[in-house]
């Protein structure tokens, strides 16, 4: 993909990902890369952040013989990504509107048209 992730946008997947189920690590990272290149090394700091900050929480399930950690979100989560989705939405809206060329474009420092 041509655009690059920032920490807030791999927050807010990661969230949005865990509001509809819990998951753990390698569920997490197969819904990741079925929308943008992501690996395992790069995902699970973004999981300790959200867990540190209480974002996510942790637990251990027994799947055939052995503990899978799984991560659920907490009501804080859920408030962050609320906002993330609303950031999300007047972001995308404003780039919407200067690639459809419908946005209004500031002057530049004289005030006058940069067409010149």
């Amino acid at each position: 993909m041509t655009y690059q992730l920032t920490a807030p946008l791999l927050d807010a997947c990661v969230l949005g990902i865990v509001d509809h189920e819990d998951s753990y690590g390698y569920t997490l990272t197969q819904k990741m890369r079925q929308i943008v290149d992501i690996s395992e090394s790069t995902l699970y700091p973004v999981l300790r952040r959200l867990q540190k900050s209480g974002h996510l929480r942790t637990y251990d399930a027994p799947y055939q013989g052995r503990n899978r950690r799984y991560y659920a979100i907490t009501d804080e989560g859920r408030e962050l990504l609320k906002f993330y989705a609303s950031e999300w939405e007047a972001y995308k809206g404003r780039i919407d509107e200067l690639l459809s060329g419908t946005g209004s474009a500031a002057p530049d420092a004289d005030g006058g048209d940069t067409d010149e």
